[in-house]
């Protein structure tokens, strides 16, 4: 039989064709089409060439349909609703009223870790200045952050970083502080020690580096090399590591170094990667 929209000459008055209802209900034709085929809601005229038509009888099914699908019903708990005289309409609604608040309530905290994690892409750290300063100490410069963004934030590990910076608050950033306090202070008690770049005791610090370090973004031996490299040749960063103990930016250094020659890494021309 025809499925064209447009009945042309042989239309009724009394009757909606599908393109129409389509248009009026804001449906495809192509779900009116489902529907007529599993019984749910069919046109009860048809032209003499064939062509679907819709009456106000129709149309009411139809909206109805409509409406239950909108909120969340399936087709054939939607026949129930409206065929079954024994269906607890209420009761149906009031169930998918829950269902309703609860993505709802999904989506609501979908788009508040969104929210989070675009901030934590635009600005990296999400503490307060003050938060910062009882989180990393009095010596921790709150435009670090931004300077870090301006510097690394097209890399992904900007984006690596970013991604865990959002699910962490205070408390889990002063662990990561405690984390790297602990592995400086270690760092300097093994320089007292008199231990030796490429021992078992050095190569154990420096993997513990590389596992600390973790906390911003994953570190392979060779950008560890880079980062060592930088610990002694940068002024913030010497100056941090020569404060704990005179020296230990170039021992950190030789160390990293020493373990990355194990590893069969040439320390002189190891890249960031």
């Amino acid at each position: 039989m025809p499925d064209a929209t447009d009945p042309g000459p042989d239309a009724v008055a009394d009757g909606l064709t599908v393109g129409q209802v389509s248009t009026r209900l804001g449906v495809t034709v192509r779900a009116l089409h489902h529907w007529d085929e599993i019984a749910l809601a069919r046109p009860s005229l048809r032209t003499a060439a064939g062509y679907r038509l819709y009456t106000a009888a129709d149309l009411e099914r139809l909206h109805r349909v409509v409406v239950y699908r909108e909120i969340g019903l399936g087709l054939d708990r939607i026949r129930t609703v409206l065929d079954d005289s024994t269906a607890d309409v209420p009761g149906a609604l009031r169930a998918q009223r829950a269902q309703v608040a609860e993505r709802i309530d999904r989506l609501q905290r979908l788009g508040a870790g969104l929210d989070r994690m675009i901030d934590a892409h635009e600005r990296g750290l999400l503490l307060t200045a003050e938060q910062q300063a009882a989180v990393f100490g009095p010596r921790w410069n709150p435009d670090w952050p931004a300077e870090a963004r301006e510097r690394y934030g097209d890399t992904a590990q900007w984006s690596q970083y970013a991604e865990r910076s959002a699910a962490r608050g205070p408390e889990e950033w002063r662990a990561v502080a405690d984390a790297v306090a602990g592995l400086d202070r270690d760092l300097a008690d093994a320089m007292d020690a008199g231990v030796t770049p490429g021992s078992p005791a050095a190569n154990q610090l420096v993997e513990r580096h590389r596992e600390v370090f973790a906390s911003y973004f994953p570190l392979t031996r060779q950008m560890q090399v880079c980062l060592g490299r930088r610990y002694e040749a940068e002024p913030a960063f010497a100056a941090h590591y020569d404060g704990i103990h005179a020296g230990l930016a170039t021992w950190f250094r030789r160390i990293i170094d020493a373990s990355a020659r194990a590893h069969g890494i040439d320390p002189e021309t190891a890249a960031w990667q």
